[in-house]
């Protein structure tokens, strides 16, 4: 194992030789101090023991070249020697079961097989039935919170919130939530004549439902959890002023199926925490720390982003800041008064959209889903979810 760590290592070096330009001998130790090479060989180690107890073969060494080389050889903190990245609290230590990646790409394509789930269509409603009966099949009790609400252009539109809560008896809970509807229009599209077209909804909607989903799954499947967990599947939040309106776009006009909830929130226990998962399933995501989280719920964030480390995840969970949201975490923060933070990637970077190519056009789709983005995700919320002491 430790002879393909070297090799991995060896190969890192080399590139970053060639991207420095730096002299062939004798230059390792200007890319990773003595003692900081020693940490990364011994976290390496720890990375493939961990990959080939959940991966088979060849796969296994790829999991763990992927993750060892990019958080370890790349995390500016471990560069210095500082020792504040290697705090113990950060170190590997994973705990729960495996998330299963290919479920939860298994529960995307299920849900995408309704076709747009845009609200007041015959595919969302069948879609809703769907994830309630999935939930429900967990043993997840289900309740239906509907209302109707008014869209930007008074529409009127039938919303459904969908609150499956695991062991409802616990009195020490967590929230996970996230939306479930899609977008009506895919107006942020390169292509004008798609604007007014829905889209599928892969990562934006039917990716954080995925993930929730197989959580729930495995919570069934190993009836260890000594704490109760409530997901809910939030409506109508992708009805926000398109960008073709001539109405200008006002933010209220998003979440209203979050808006709904936590402004009717009476639960006798409350979480101690929730996590929004928003477009959790795309190609080369990456998750900064939201804005409105750090306002909202700072110990939230560190809870979260340590995790990820924990279970070697690091690298799509980048201690930078990203930009402020406002999503379905507002209204829960504001009106339900549950520290929540909201995990959504960051591409800033990309021409089309800060949130990715692919949001709001025709191309957010299954070609477009990465089972490692879902795994990143799902691991680290396992990891949090067990992690949490009654």
């Amino acid at each position: 194992q430790q002879g393909e760590v070297g090799t991995v290592i060896r190969l890192q070096i080399l590139a970053r030789r060639r991207q420095a330009r730096l002299p062939p001998a004798g230059a390792a130790h200007k890319l990773i101090p003595a003692r900081g090479l020693v940490e990364v060989r011994r976290r390496a180690a720890d990375i493939v023991d961990i990959a080939l107890e959940i991966r088979q073969g060849d796969q296994a060494l790829r999991f763990a070249q992927q993750r060892f080389a990019a958080p370890v050889l790349d995390d500016p903190a471990l560069m210095r020697n500082d020792g504040a990245e290697m705090a113990a609290a950060e170190r590997l230590n994973p705990v729960g079961p495996v998330f299963n990646a290919d479920s939860a790409y298994a529960f995307i394509a299920a849900q995408c097989a309704f076709g747009p789930r845009a609200m007041n269509t015959k595919s969302h409603d069948d879609c809703g039935e769907w994830i309630a009966k999935k939930f429900e099949s967990y043993g997840c009790k289900i309740t239906n919170q509907r209302a109707d609400l008014r869209g930007y252009d008074g529409t009127i539109l039938r919303s459904r919130n969908i609150i499956a809560s695991y062991k409802p008896e616990a009195t020490t809970r967590i929230l996970l939530c996230a939306h479930w509807d899609t977008r009506p229009w895919a107006d942020n599209d390169p292509d004008s004549a798609n604007w007014r077209k829905p889209i599928d909804g892969a990562n934006d909607g039917a990716s954080g439902v995925a993930v929730m989903l197989e959580i729930a799954r495995l919570l069934n499947q190993n009836k260890d959890l000594a704490i109760g967990v409530d997901f809910v599947c939030f409506d109508a939040e992708d009805w926000g002023t398109p960008q073709w309106s001539s109405q200008p776009d006002n933010e209220s006009t998003w979440a209203l199926g979050a808006q709904y909830w936590a402004s009717h929130y009476d639960a006798a226990v409350k979480p101690r925490f929730g996590v929004l998962l928003d477009m959790v399933g795309g190609m080369g995501a990456q998750f900064y720390r939201e804005l409105k989280s750090l306002e909202y719920a700072p110990d939230v964030v560190k809870k979260v982003w340590r995790a990820a480390r924990q279970v070697g995840f690091g690298s799509f969970f980048l201690k930078q800041d990203g930009g402020g949201i406002i999503d379905d975490h507002v209204p829960v923060n504001e009106l339900a008064g549950i520290p929540t933070i909201d995990i959504i990637p960051f591409y800033p970077d990309c021409r089309q959209s800060s949130f990715g190519p692919t949001w709001h056009t025709m191309a957010d789709n299954m070609a477009n889903i990465d089972k490692q983005t879902l795994r990143a995700v799902g691991q680290t919320m396992v990891q949090v979810i067990y992690s949490e002491q009654p």
